[in-house]
């Protein structure tokens, strides 16, 4: 699927793009939903926003870029979405989501993934089930079944059992907070303290 360049505080999908922060980016997945590939056509943006009182509406191979200053700092991939258009609209990503987190320069600092995940259009946040896992740049690994992304508040956090890998120890936990990038966090109750040797991860 064709990707979009960036552009200020914005979130692209296939052209079309809505102004403001990350909380933009589940509205966005509106105008993907009923798109096989990106066309930049007005009569065809049109007929998106039309079909917005469809109860259910799928798209395969979504694709989003959140750009700041020209720069891409978040792109999500999902081989399917499906957005339910109830009295509280959410999405549903049943065939699972992969979230990649950049620096300033483009490079990754983190990857989340997850087999199913869900949204709620007005509640800028994201939560993410069944075998969740974080990477980040330094090789540390979130294991969990739960996850939650809230995008204001810049946080990934858990309030479910975790383990987290380091290059020295493996760290159990019930419930855990850590910035977006998973560059730093804090497990609130550590349940058991596993050291490593090199090469045993």
């Amino acid at each position: 699927m064709q990707t979009c360049p960036g552009i200020k505080r914005q979130t692209e999908v296939c052209g079309f793009s809505s102004p403001g922060r990350l909380y933009t980016f589940w509205f966005a997945f509106l105008f993907s939903l009923v798109l096989s590939g990106c066309k930049n056509d007005l009569a065809e943006a049109r007929l998106i926003v039309s079909r917005a009182n469809v109860n259910i509406e799928k798209g395969k191979k979504v694709e989003i870029n959140y750009s700041d200053n020209g720069i891409v700092r978040i792109k999500a991939i999902a081989a399917t979405a499906t957005r339910f258009n109830k009295d509280r609209p959410y999405f549903e990503f049943s065939d699972g989501i992969k979230i990649l987190f950049y620096d300033e320069h483009h490079n990754v600092e983190s990857t989340l993934t997850a087999k199913y995940a869900t949204a709620y259009e007005n509640s800028h946040s994201m939560t993410a089930r069944d075998s969740v896992v974080v990477i980040n740049n330094k090789g540390e690994i979130l294991n969990t079944d739960e996850l939650i992304w809230d995008e204001d508040k810049k946080i990934i956090y858990s309030n479910s059992f975790v383990k987290i890998r380091t290059p020295d120890e493996i760290i159990y936990g019930n419930g855990m907070t850590a910035n977006e990038n998973f560059t730093g966090y804090v497990i609130k109750n550590i349940t058991g303290t596993i050291k490593v040797k090199s090469g045993e991860l």
